[in-house]
C-alpha cells in the first residue's frame, strides 16, 4: 500500500536586513512603506499560503564601529506591521519573531492575544533568544545570558505566557444587557506564577482568543533548541535545504516528540528557501548567477571576508587574491550584531581552507564569497521547482518551505503565478483555504480540543 501524499505547507518571509535581499535592483521597492507589506501579504494570500513571516532585529549591525549599510538598514516594529496586515488580509497567518531574552511574558502574551483577536485567529509567535551583549546594550538589563540560561528563560517565558493565555477559558463573557452582568466568572484572568526567572501574579486583561493561544514557532538548531521545539513548539524553522541534511534533521527532531507525549504530526518542520525561476532550467541557472553577483558586490565580499579575518581589509581588491595574513583571533570582533560570526569557531583554519579553495579554483575574493555562501535553494523552471519541492516533502526532508524572495515586494509573484498552480495540479497543495485560523491551515488541533483530537486533514486540490 502506497503512502498517502502529504500536503505541502508554504509560507512567505518578508525579506530582511541581509545581503540576500537585492534592494538595489530596479524592481525592488521599499522595505518600510506599508504598501510593500500589503503587496507581499496579498500575493501570499492569493496563492493560499499558510502564513507570512516577519523576522526581528533589535539593534542595527555595525562593522568597524560604523553602521553596516550595504544591506537594508532598519525595519518597522513587528506587532505594528502584523496588526495592520490583519486588516487587509482575511485568511493568511501572521507570524512574528519576538525575543524572550529582553521582553516580559505579560506584555508579549497581551500583544499576541490581541493580534489573535484582531485577525480572527491567525497569529503565531516565533520564540527566539538573544545571544550577544551588543544587542543587550539597547535594553535596561543590558548584557546577555549564557546559552543554557537563555533557553531556561525562554522555556519559562513560554510557560508563563501559556498560563496567561489559559487564564481565560473562553466562556466567561456573558454581556447580558438586561441584567447588566458582563462576566459570569469573577475569577477570569487570574494568574500566579512563581519561578526562577519570573515571579508575577494578577489578572490577564485579554479574554480567550479564537485560537486559544498563538501558534508557536521555534528557530534554534542547537541541542537545546531542538529539545525546546520538541517539547513546546508547533513548528520549527530549519536551515537544512539539501535532501540528506533535511531528512537527518527531520528524523532527529520528530523522534524527540514521543518523550513529551506528542505525535510526529504535532510539530511541523519548515526550512527557509530561496528560489530563482526561468522559462527553462538553463535560463534559471543563468539568472541565479546574476542574482548571486547582485547579492555579493565587491564591497560586500570584502565585508564578509572581514567576518572571518576580524580585521580591516578595505585595502584589498575584491577581484584579487585572498589576504596572506591570518585572521585576528580575539573576543573583540570587528563585526557586531551578526550571528554569522559564531559560525567561524576556528577562523585560522577557515582562512586556510578558503585560500586552498581559491587557489584550486582560481577564485578572487568575490568569487570565493559567492561560491561559499548560500546559493539559491531552488533553481529551475516552474515545473522543476514544483517537482523538487514536492520530492523534499514526500521524502520527509521537510513539511514545506518558508520562501524568501530576493526582491521586495514583488519577488513572490512569479512563484505564486507559476509554481503554486503546478503543486495544486499535483494534488499536494490546497486550491483554497478550508478553515479560518492558522491552526486550521497547519493541521493543528485547538488547545481546548480533547486530548488526542486530530484535526481533519486538508483535502488535496481537485
Amino acid at each position: 500500500m502506497s503512502k498517502p501524499l502529504k500536503q505541502i505547507h508554504l509560507a512567505a518571509h518578508f525579506p530582511g536586513v541581509n545581503n540576500t535581499t537585492v534592494w538595489s535592483d530596479p524592481a525592488a521597492g521599499s522595505h518600510i512603506e506599508f504598501s510593500s507589506f500589503v503587496h507581499f501579504a496579498r500575493t501570499a494570500e492569493r496563492a493560499k499560503f499558510d502564513f507570512l513571516f516577519l523576522a526581528e532585529g533589535l539593534r542595527l549591525r555595525e562593522q568597524g564601529g560604523q553602521i553596516y549599510d550595504l544591506d537594508v538598514v532598519g525595519r518597522p516594529d513587528t506587532f505594528t506591521v502584523l496588526a495592520a496586515l490583519a486588516a487587509v488580509t482575511d485568511r493568511l497567518g501572521l507570524t512574528g519573531t519576538i525575543n524572550s531574552t529582553f521582553n516580559e511574558p505579560y506584555e508579549v502574551a497581551r500583544q499576541f492575544a490581541s493580534l489573535d483577536h484582531l485577525s480572527d485567529g491567525r497569529s503565531a509567535w516565533n520564540v527566539v533568544t538573544s545571544w550577544d551583549a551588543f544587542t543587550g546594550e539597547n535594553f535596561r538589563r543590558g548584557g546577555f545570558l549564557p546559552q543554557e540560561e537563555r533557553y531556561s528563560r525562554a522555556k519559562e517565558f513560554l510557560a508563563t505566557a501559556t498560563e496567561l493565555f489559559d487564564s481565560w477559558r473562553g466562556d466567561e463573557i456573558l454581556a447580558d444587557q438586561a441584567t447588566g452582568a458582563f462576566l459570569r466568572d469573577a475569577a477570569a484572568g487570574a494568574f500566579v506564577h512563581r519561578g526562577q526567572h519570573f515571579d508575577i501574579h494578577g489578572r490577564f486583561n485579554v479574554p480567550r482568543s479564537p485560537q486559544g493561544r498563538p501558534v508557536i514557532f521555534q528557530a534554534g538548531d542547537s541541542e537545546e533548541g531542538r529539545e525546546f521545539a520538541a517539547s513546546s513548539a508547533d513548528a520549527i524553522f530549519s536551515r537544512y535545504a539539501t535532501l540528506k541534511e533535511g531528512q537527518a534533521f527531520y528524523t532527529d527532531v520528530k523522534s524527540r516528540l514521543a518523550r513529551y507525549g506528542r505525535r510526529p504530526d504535532q510539530l511541523l518542520i519548515l526550512p527557509a528557501a530561496t528560489f530563482v525561476l526561468g522559462d527553462t532550467d538553463q535560463e534559471a541557472a543563468e539568472l541565479a548567477r546574476e542574482v548571486r553577483r547582485q547579492q555579493v558586490s565587491g564591497a560586500t565580499a570584502i565585508k564578509h571576508l572581514e567576518f572571518v579575518w576580524n580585521r580591516d581589509l578595505s585595502a584589498y581588491d575584491p577581484e584579487g587574491p585572498l589576504p596572506d595574513v591570518d585572521p585576528v583571533v580575539s573576543e573583540e570582533h570587528i563585526s557586531r550584531g551578526r550571528a554569522q560570526v559564531r559560525m567561524y569557531r576556528d577562523p585560522v583554519a577557515i582562512a586556510r581552507e578558503w585560500r586552498q579553495l581559491a587557489e584550486a579554483n582560481k577564485w578572487s575574493i568575490r568569487d570565493l564569497v559567492i561560491n561559499t555562501g548560500n546559493r539559491q535553494t531552488f533553481i529551475g523552471s516552474p515545473a522543476t521547482v514544483a517537482r523538487t519541492i514536492n520530492d523534499f516533502v514526500q521524502s520527509d526532508a521537510s513539511d514545506g518551505f518558508i520562501l524568501v524572495p530576493h526582491i521586495t515586494p514583488g519577488g513572490l509573484d512569479p512563484f505564486a503565478d507559476k509554481v503554486v498552480p503546478l503543486l495544486q495540479e499535483q494534488g499536494v497543495f490546497r486550491a483554497d483555504y478550508e478553515g479560518t485560523t492558522l491552526r486550521d491551515h497547519l493541521g493543528l488541533a485547538h488547545p481546548d480540543a480533547p486530548a488526542g483530537t486530530e484535526p481533519a486533514p486538508e483535502r488535496a486540490a481537485s
